[in-house]
């Protein structure tokens, strides 16, 4: 698995920009799980950088959310950023 500072560097400025602004729980849009496995080294590359939060969606599909120390990486660069 590639290194979570590694895959925040292969991110454009608005992914991570939107991936902030979900907060540390926000569900992960098919775009932002496209770019997270991109910057990982490709198709399904970042599966371990997300996980499934438990729920469903009104169509049966199951939300991702970032996984926790992912989710705290990205928000310290917000913080160091600041």
């Amino acid at each position: 698995m590639a290194d979570i500072n590694a895959v925040l560097a292969g991110l454009t400025f608005d992914e991570l920009e939107e991936i902030k602004a979900l907060g540390p729980k926000g569900h992960l849009g098919r775009h932002l799980i496209a770019a997270l496995d991109r910057a990982a080294g490709g198709p399904d590359a970042g599966r371990g950088f997300y996980v499934l939060d438990g729920t469903v969606n009104g169509n049966g599909g199951q939300f991702h959310v970032l996984r926790n120390d992912v989710s705290e990486r990205v928000l310290q660069t917000q913080t160091t950023q600041a």
